[in-house]
């Protein structure tokens, strides 16, 4: 439909026009291509987060101190999705095949993990890439993780931080989504949608325990 189709639809004066700025035009353009040329088939699993919740806290309690301006504060505060990112790469290197990019004529074969991460911005969405996160520690991913976000939404960004990759991570679990699918990012042949985690009531060894 038209513009002019789509504004005699509703009453003048019911509405009001916000023109779309260079990154929604740019996100339309990209999501519409996404769905287009890539196949999207979506899988869905239940992953229990006990161990890794356990593990977080107990990084974050070794974790040394550094002198700041403001005074000591921890080196590395590990978040979940720190956790994530770096899982997701370890996955892609054991799974060499979906670490990936289609071409008419060939495939291309990543050696390394790039791994892009999702970050809403006033107005759209941003993917900085944590580079080689296959080979990185994790306190090394979650600084590097918050100084790209933090600058992605003053969108002082380098288009080398946030052009490429090789895969990304959708997390939606902090708004309490259970579940969604993700569009896959071109030139990725993969995403990783991350849901909420939640207390639920599991059969262990003929029990009902409690886990997350």
């Amino acid at each position: 439909m038209s513009d002019d189709q789509v504004l005699k639809l509703f009453a003048e004066g019911s509405y009001e026009l916000v023109p779309h700025d260079n990154m929604r035009k740019t996100i339309a353009r990209r999501l519409v291509e996404a769905k287009s040329t890539i196949p999207h088939f979506y899988l869905t699993l239940d992953c229990e987060l006990d161990a890794l919740l356990a593990l977080r806290t107990q990084l974050n309690a070794a974790a040394p101190m550094r002198k700041t301006d403001t005074g000591e504060v921890p080196a590395y505060k590990l978040s979940v999705n720190d956790l994530v990112i770096k899982a997701m790469a370890m996955a892609l290197m054991a799974v060499p095949d979906a670490n990936a990019s289609w071409t008419e004529n060939a495939m291309v074969k990543h050696k390394h993990a790039d791994v892009g991460v999702a970050v809403s911005i006033p107005g759209g969405l941003i993917t900085p890439i944590i580079r080689h996160a296959d080979e990185k520690t994790l306190s090394v991913i979650s600084n590097e993780m918050k100084d790209l976000a933090s600058r992605a939404r003053s969108r002082k960004l380098k288009p080398e931080e946030y052009q490429g990759g090789t895969t990304a991570v959708s997390n939606l679990g902090m708004f309490g989504i259970k579940d969604f699918a993700a569009v896959i990012n071109p030139p990725h042949a993969t995403i990783l949608a991350v849901g909420a985690g939640e207390e639920r009531a599991v059969v262990k060894k003929g029990e009902i325990k409690i886990a997350t």
